[in-house]
């Protein structure tokens, strides 16, 4: 038998809509059981709210997105206010993956939307520095935005660019799913998600459960949190938690 067979993983994220997804293959290859229960909700902030940030949407020429929810708030957020965006309106995206969900809101030309090689930010960064001139850059992010090394690199590189808030981050109930089975694996993606394991187990400890981390921001609340983290994503040769998973699981077997 596998020294992986039985294993169980936890993705605090929510279920991948398209049975093709990369995790599913991961669990069929290593036969490892995969389940997904996010650990975060996240909240629109209302356009009566968002006004008072003050923030004239129109008169930026260029979007950046890090997320799916962030296109579904911004967009939300235009059509309550009843905004139009214009057609010129550049995006650019931290992955081709989520530079296509712009798809669902506006229709798509590649000369329009920019995304990064392999969804780090540093991919993003060549991206958006290639275009930067001339542009005026609205990053819509969370009301308890932490991830600022995109900010603090839109401010090195003399950007002109505002951070609106158009959600806010809240911590699910997790013990339904933590008080019911013991995971080998738990992989964050974000330092809300860490945060929200403890605000549902302050005195959580890992008694051997390996602990995967997306992101630098992640890495440092789950070192912050005083747990041991094991898998790291992204990475040169590990773009992606499911490459970062498939690495373990390798070393594993050897």
């Amino acid at each position: 038998m596998s020294a992986l067979s039985n294993k169980k993983i936890l993705i605090t994220q929510p279920r991948p809509e398209s049975d093709k997804s990369p995790y599913f293959e991961l669990a069929r290859k290593h036969g490892v059981d995969l389940e997904f229960f996010p650990f975060i909700l996240l909240e629109g902030i209302a356009a009566k709210d968002f006004r008072k940030q003050k923030i004239d949407i129109p008169s930026y020429s260029a979007v950046v997105f890090t997320s799916r929810h962030g296109i579904d708030h911004f967009f939300r957020t235009c059509e309550e206010l009843k905004i139009t965006i214009s057609q010129d309106t550049k995006y650019f995206c931290i992955t081709e993956a989520v530079a296509l969900y712009l798809q669902k809101f506006i229709l798509y030309r590649k000369r329009k939307v920019f995304y990064g090689a392999d969804g780090t930010n540093k991919s993003l960064f060549e991206v958006i520095n290639k275009h930067k001139e001339n542009e005026k850059f609205l990053y819509p992010c969370s009301e308890n935005q932490q991830d600022n090394e995109i900010v603090n690199w839109l401010k090195c590189n003399k950007c002109e660019f505002d951070t609106p808030f158009m959600y806010k981050t809240i911590s699910n109930d997790v013990k339904s799913v933590l008080s019911r089975s013991e995971f080998d694996i738990i992989c964050f993606f974000t330092p809300s998600g860490v945060r929200s394991l403890l605000e549902n187990y302050p005195t959580y400890e890992q008694n051997g459960t390996k602990i995967g981390a997306f992101g630098i921001n992640t890495f440092k609340a789950v070192e912050d949190a005083g747990l041991t983290l094991h898998i790291k994503a992204p990475a040169p040769e590990t773009p992606s938690m499911v490459a970062a998973l498939e690495k373990y699981f390798s070393g594993l077997k050897k």
